[in-house]
């Protein structure tokens, strides 16, 4: 006899058919049905942070005298498992769906219900009145949110991003007696040493992490203790502040309970704020990007100052082709990133009155934009940056044809001859210091003192009399 591929199910809309194995039940089978919209589902830090969530409240639940030992701790036990990934197979809703994300709520309800039965075998478990005892919808989704975007940026992104500072800090000091070409407009300028313009990025990176690193206060505010509308109708006082303590406990980073649940509810500005700073780790990484990429053209008629490590074959036609593919994967992310921060802001715009309708949509960007910028950090530090070689005899060459270096002149020869030289000296495709020497009337000595490009990255005025 065929075993049945599916199994009759009912919730207060009635009868449905969920397949045989799954653990979900009703209202996750209805929630699959109404939204085939994108195929795209909730990732596993967010089904993570939603498993730590049921753990810590039946945990709670259990001190508050709410809920029976056995129950908790088969709920506990179920949870665990989810945190683990242990059934991310059984988080099928698409994140378009429900704008308080109840259905995936429900779905964890479920799933964790189910198994929590099996675990406890006699014993009966329910979705609502068990697993979400003391909480909602409305408050569970904000806190998942706030709890998965605070680990992974613990976890994930901020050590991605100390890597990449630590790389390019290296790669300063290894590069400090590098004098290059500076360059404004995309076209010469003063001399500079190569480890100014890493270390240039180095804090781009450093004052990234610090910007990411403020907003963490905001986010640890959960808003678990809400339930419906943010009054806590249905929760015991005392669980806002008793979850939030034990996630903490739990994950090791600080969580509290939200000061004002029904701000905590009715917006995600903490999410908004944490958008606004990737998408300016996003902007550095695109800058760095595109100057490891521009610094590496070539390798004949382009800039050529360093070569990026091989990684691969660049082209399917033209034999030999390298091409810089970690920055473009790199730069491909951020503009990801700054896109996902138009969609969060849009959507945080949608607080109406009591509850945020578009949470999913927030809580999927959110976390996409800490993962790829957590990975793409990493791959440029290194596969990128730690790896790149520099070409020193072009790089010099270049600096002693650069006619913009004749401003060093300008305090003692004046602005009006500095340019002349200059446009001479381009125009013959001469040396600066030659065509100084036959119009400024200063002796050579003097020419190589105020001319040394090493001596121009240090800045300031060189001395001497004016004139000419």
């Amino acid at each position: 006899m065929a075993t049945p591929q599916y199994r009759i199910e009912k919730d207060s809309m009635g009868e449905v058919r969920v397949p045989a194995n799954a653990l979900y039940m009703a209202q996750t089978q209805r929630a699959v049905e109404n939204f085939p919209i994108s195929g795209i589902r909730f990732g596993r830090s967010f089904i993570r942070a939603l498993g730590l969530i049921k753990s810590a409240a039946a945990a709670v639940n259990e001190e508050l005298g709410l809920l029976d030992r056995s129950i908790a701790e088969s709920i506990r036990r179920a949870a665990t498992e989810v945190v683990e990934g242990r059934h991310d197979d059984q988080f099928p809703i698409d994140i378009f769906q429900t704008g308080s994300g109840t259905s995936t709520n429900m779905n964890a309800n479920e799933v964790i219900a189910t198994r929590a039965r099996q675990l406890a075998k006699d014993i009966k478990i329910h979705p609502n009145d068990h697993v979400n005892m003391c909480q909602s919808s409305n408050d569970v989704i904000p806190a998942v949110i706030h709890v998965a975007a605070m680990l992974e940026t613990q976890e994930q992104l901020l050590p991605s991003l100390h890597h990449l500072n630590q790389i390019l800090v290296k790669r300063a000091h290894e590069t400090d007696d590098v004098v290059k070409t500076g360059r404004t407009h995309l076209m010469d300028a003063m001399p500079i040493r190569l480890s100014q313009q890493i270390g240039g990025w180095a804090s781009q990176i450093v004052h990234g992490i610090d910007r990411v690193s403020a907003t963490l206060p905001r986010l640890g505010e959960l808003a678990l203790g809400g339930t419906a509308v943010g009054t806590g109708i249905n929760a015991h006082p005392e669980f806002g502040a008793r979850i939030a303590a034990r996630l903490s406990q739990m994950t090791g980073a600080s969580f509290v309970e939200a000061p004002d649940h029904f701000e905590a509810q009715a917006a995600q500005d903490g999410a908004v704020e944490l958008s606004g700073q990737l998408k300016t780790v996003a902007v550095s990484l695109l800058k760095i990007s595109n100057d490891l990429r521009w610094m590496n053209s070539g390798p004949q008629a382009g800039l050529a100052e360093i070569v990026l490590p091989a990684l691969q074959p660049g082209s399917s036609i033209m034999p030999g082709k390298i091409n810089p593919v970690i920055p473009e994967a790199a730069m491909m992310a951020a503009v990801q990133v700054i896109g996902n921060d138009t969609a969060i802001t849009v959507a945080a715009g949608h607080g109406n009155f009591e509850l945020l309708v578009m949470l999913p949509v927030i809580a999927h960007n959110l976390l996409q934009s800490i993962e790829i910028l957590a990975n793409a950090s990493r791959v440029l530090a290194d596969k990128a940056v730690a790896g790149f070689t520099v070409n020193r005899e072009t790089i010099a060459a270049l600096v002693e044809k650069n006619p913009i270096m004749v401003t060093a002149l300008n305090p003692v020869i004046g602005y009006e001859l500095g340019a002349k030289i200059a446009k001479q000296a381009y125009a013959e495709g001469r040396r600066v210091k030659e065509v100084a020497a036959e119009n400024s009337g200063l002796a050579p000595k003097e020419l190589d003192r105020l001319l040394d490009p090493r001596e121009l990255t240090k800045g300031g005025i060189k001395g001497g009399s004016a004139g000419g």
